[in-house]
């Protein structure tokens, strides 16, 4: 299976995976290093033979605009709440026949509310019906974790498969827990392939 590369900004922060070719050239024209390479396999043409990267990490910083990072889809907010109904605490797996999880936002969006991450949690079905358009506290639901901005949702290869080396520089840049988080996804968008 072939596994792309790591890229890091200059930071050391994980920004995207990209493909191996694009990885040498960005080494060959000095736009990146090569943090981790693969000893094993080689990457040879016919001028040169060089180790096949698996982390670079641009000489150069990139600033990444917030615009441009993770929007809130069903498949990172579902992930971000472990696949649980914020309301009743069932899994999807407990779910009845008729009954899915969805989107729900705890400032309506009738009433000004808006699709931030800080606004929106997993439901089931059942309890975003009950729920409606009112505010948690005019109907006493209020969600089981405050819902925050998650740091994987941020990244483009949030759901890539990572190599044990690449894990762990998101590992250090994040913390543990980001990194089970995006272990968490990858297992479940491969239940789907």
């Amino acid at each position: 299976m072939i596994v792309g590369c790591l890229a890091l900004n200059a930071s050391f922060e994980p920004l995207t995976m990209v493909p191996v070719r694009r990885a040498l050239r960005l080494v060959i024209d000095g736009k990146a290093e090569i943090v981790e390479h693969d000893p094993a396999r080689l990457v040879r043409s016919a001028s040169l033979s060089m180790p096949r990267p698996v982390v670079i990490r641009l000489t150069k910083f990139v600033h990444v605009p917030r615009r441009f990072r993770r929007q809130v889809t069903n498949t990172f907010l579902f992930a971000r709440d472990h696949y649980r109904c914020q309301y009743c605490g069932r899994s999807a797996a407990e779910l009845k026949p008729r009954e899915a999880l969805t989107r729900d936002h705890l400032i309506p969006m009738s009433r000004g509310g808006t699709n931030e991450w800080t606004n929106v949690v997993t439901a089931c079905s059942t309890c975003n019906t009950r729920k409606a358009n009112h505010f948690p506290n005019e109907i006493g639901m209020h969600p089981l974790t405050v819902p925050v901005e998650p740091h994987f949702v941020h990244l483009s290869w949030a759901v890539r498969r990572l190599t044990p080396t690449q894990a762990k520089y998101i590992r250090v840049f994040y913390g543990p827990e980001t990194l089970h988080q995006v272990e968490r996804l990858e297992r479940r968008t491969h239940h789907h392939h």
